[in-house]
């Protein structure tokens, strides 16, 4: 990777900004990680030049951010997909977001939720028709886990907050006076209380939080949660998704919200903003129905 005698040499910062210090590079970074891997896909999605794009992909290559993978040999086509390195960057996608929509697009106010009629809302639910590109999540046990399972004819993804034992000191301080933290632990327990209605409809039920693993192990045991709780704590899926994010006591954590995705790992529905968690146990039952039905 490059460094620049311009920039300060000593300052992280700066020399980071050499690299992806350019609005064309972020989005770039956005939208391969979103799953837009193919030249002409980017140039489309960005409404980039093509001389400016084929310089910002060679730079992000020599600069060890992207690697190129060869699909099509005759002539020579290639996809772009980040690396270890690159993927260092979602958390940096993901708090620009958040700063973005708290303090750019929102009144500055910490929360947990948005209003129905916010940009938030609106980017969350233009998910629908979105595919999931494969990931690995942790999961209570550590192990990587694809959070689209293969053979379920349906998959609910409900990301939530944070739900811990009781006893412990988790929560920060000030949980229960953010806007739509709390709920976790009911929301949780309905789903698994109802679990036998989604297992009729061939649906798998997948929580998501970035909590770590075994404070997700410790939470399952002391609920009861018969289905896999997974751990979204290097922001995989939420900056593939661009989910909604909040930052609390020094975490990135998921807003609450619901997924419905089919077969091919689109996704179909989605419930956001979400006010009532365990009523949205009852909204998920009624999207799985609406769309077994189209």
């Amino acid at each position: 990777m490059r460094h620049t005698e311009a920039a300060d040499p000593d300052c992280a910062i700066s020399q980071a900004l050499t690299v992806v210090g350019d609005t064309w590079t972020l989005l770039l970074i956005r939208d391969i990680a979103g799953g837009t891997h193919h030249f002409d896909g980017l140039r489309t999605a960005l409404g980039i030049s093509r001389r400016v794009l084929t310089e910002r992909l060679k730079a992000l290559v020599e600069d060890g951010i992207l690697e190129k993978r060869l699909y099509h040999p005759h002539p020579p086509r290639y996809e772009y997909h980040l690396t270890a390195t690159g993927r260092g960057l979602l958390p940096v996608l993901v708090a620009l977001q958040d700063w973005g929509g708290r303090y750019v697009l929102g009144d500055g106010s910490l929360s947990a939720t948005s209003p129905a009629d916010s940009a938030e809302t609106r980017r969350v639910h233009a998910l629908a028709g979105h595919r999931l590109p494969p990931l690995d999540l942790a999961s209570a046990t550590g192990e990587p886990v694809d959070p689209v399972p293969a053979g379920a004819a349906w998959t609910v993804l409900y990301c939530y907050p944070g739900a811990y034992p009781p006893g412990g000191h988790d929560y920060p301080p000030g949980w229960g006076t953010i806007p739509g933290a709390a709920g976790c632990t009911l929301e949780s327990s309905t789903y698994r209380d109802r679990m036998a209605e989604f297992t009729a409809r061939d649906a798998r039920v997948y929580g998501v939080s970035t909590q770590r693993p075994d404070q997700l192990a410790a939470f399952a045991e002391h609920a009861r949660i018969p289905f896999p709780l997974l751990s979204d704590a290097e922001l995989q899926l939420a900056a593939t998704l661009r989910l909604p994010t909040f930052r609390a006591a020094g975490v990135d954590r998921l807003k609450r919200l619901t997924l419905v995705l089919d077969a091919t790992r689109t996704v179909r529905g989605v419930l956001y903003p979400v006010v009532d968690p365990a009523g949205s146990v009852e909204d998920a039952l009624t999207l799985l129905d609406r769309l077994a039905d189209e």
